[in-house]
């Protein structure tokens, strides 16, 4: 179970980066230097996981930020014109 938490985590965190990139007056409402805890919407078993492993990693005087995610969209392909050569 804790293999699929942790793919699970590394796919929001990189979502998450994606979504700073994309809409950067999102980043500036977090502090600098945050331990940024990310809360999936339903997803208790998760959520509890990453408060967890948020605490373990948080410095003294660490500000914390929960990011609540509603979801995710479904995953779709991003290759363009991708062509099939057949020898």
């Amino acid at each position: 179970m804790l293999e699929v938490l942790e793919k699970k985590h590394a796919i929001l965190v990189t979502e998450l980066d994606r979504y700073i990139v994309e809409h950067p007056e999102f980043a500036e409402k977090i502090p600098q230097n945050a331990q940024i805890v990310l809360q999936v919407e339903g997803d208790e078993e998760y959520n509890e996981w990453s408060r967890q492993i948020a605490e373990q990693q948080r410095e003294p005087g660490q500000p914390v930020v929960y990011v609540k995610i509603k979801g995710l969209k479904p995953a779709k392909s991003r290759l363009l014109k991708p062509e099939v050569a057949v020898s």
